[in-house]
């Protein structure tokens, strides 16, 4: 759909039409939903997603073309899931304060025979707080400061949650690697 065509359909929205929504929820349900699956199970994802989506669609008049609708939509959805992971008593709290050295995050080389669903697997495989850092990282592409804004955690501690997946992913990868026979 064009721009414009879905700045007409946002209007419709505001004006609480039913048909509008549909045409909305329809165009972006399957990628919200593929979204929605980073970060819960199936039936978890569909609940978050359609949660997602009333929330939209209540505050779909503090909308802006600042941003793409899809790009304000999939934050919604986001802050959705991680609500739902809040509400399993997810903890996200800081640790203490350590001496950590910062490395550079965008340095995430992996050996060339690794392929992109090891590191997908090796991701599942870590602690939930770290999991959701990388994810919202790496898969969303936000930055430490938006991190924390959505985690409600110190920019500090996304960059130390950040620097331990990695260094737990290398592990993880590297044994991974050591099985296959490379």
């Amino acid at each position: 759909m064009q721009n414009s065509t879905i700045n007409q359909i946002i209007k419709l929205c505001i004006k609480g039409d039913e048909m509008a929504q549909m045409q909305l929820y329809d165009q972006y349900s399957k990628a919200m939903y593929q979204i929605a699956c980073r970060y819960l199970g199936d039936e978890d994802a569909k609940d978050a997603m359609q949660e997602g989506f009333l929330k939209a669609f209540k505050k779909m008049s503090s909308y802006t073309s600042e941003f793409s609708f899809g790009a304000w939509l999939k934050r919604i959805i986001i802050n959705q899931c991680i609500d739902v992971l809040k509400k399993r008593r997810l903890e996200t709290s800081s640790f203490e304060e350590e001496k950590l050295e910062i490395i550079d995050d965008t340095s995430w080389s992996f050996d060339s025979t690794i392929t992109k669903q090891m590191i997908i697997a090796a991701i599942e495989t870590l602690n939930e707080k770290y999991k959701l850092v990388v994810k919202l990282y790496l898969m969303e592409g936000y930055d430490h400061e938006e991190i924390s804004v959505i985690l409600n955690i110190p920019r500090k501690t996304s960059r130390t949650h950040l620097r331990r997946a990695k260094l737990k992913l290398q592990e993880i990868l590297k044994v991974k690697l050591h099985e296959t026979g490379y």
